[in-house]
Formats: C-alpha cells, structure tokens, sequence
C-alpha cells in the first residue's frame, strides 16, 4: 500500500531539509519522491563522480526531483533549468533554497524498510531493502 504525503513548499525553505524534515515528521522507513514541481532561487549539488560541486545564485526551474528516502537518509537526484534553457543535475545537497514555491509529493511505503549498508564494490553505502 502506498501511502502519498503533499507539502508546498514556501519562499526561502531548503528544499533538502523540507524533505528530511517530511520524512522524520511521517515516520517514513520507506519512500520515494513522486513529484516536486517549482522553483529555486539557489542551486548547491554534487556532480557525477561524487567530488565537485555545483552553487548557483540565479532563478531555476525545478526540472526532476527523485529519491529515495529512509528516517537516516535521503538519497536525492534534482535536475534544474534556467533562463536560457540549460540544465544542470546532481546529487541534491542543503542550499538548494525555494524560490516561488516547491509541490512536493512523497510516498511512504509502510510495508517496506529502506536502509542503507557500505557496499565495498562502490565505496558508497548502497540501498537495502526489508
């Protein structure tokens, strides 16, 4: 059974915390991001590689938000576009600050529970699922 949670976001709210907060407020052991539709006025994520990092200060649309999400851990993907069209994407970290508004839509799973275990192919605590 899935079991939908809707939030708007507000001006100024970091979307990573929004989330996390989402998540400890509900209980969530298992969820997923359905739907995040809007707008950022500050952009911090982590590029492919798990090195770099990308901040922007400038008007975003939100593109793609997706993830997984545990009560310890929110393993979150966003993809951004701005005014020209060009999109940017990476590993959601906090900093990535609402600008107009955020419609998010997360579904809990409470059959489920999502963990995570260090996976010595990776090097990155991988999901588990139980």
């Amino acid at each position: 059974m899935i079991t939908p949670l809707a939030s708007r976001l507000t001006q100024g709210t970091d979307l990573k915390v929004a989330i996390q907060e989402v998540v400890q407020k509900n209980h969530i052991t298992a969820g997923s991001i359905a739907s995040c539709v809007g707008s950022l006025s500050a952009l911090k994520i982590r590029l492919a590689g798990a090195t770099d990092t990308l901040t922007l200060q400038e008007p975003l649309e939100i593109v793609s938000v997706m993830g997984t999400l545990t009560l310890k851990h929110t393993h979150i993907h966003l993809c951004v576009a701005n005014q020209k069209g060009e999109v940017f994407g990476g590993h959601l970290l906090e900093g990535s600050i609402i600008d107009t508004t955020g419609e998010l839509i997360i579904h809990h799973y409470p059959q489920l529970n999502f963990t995570r275990e260090y996976d010595p192919n990776t090097g990155f605590t991988e999901l588990a699922i139980d």
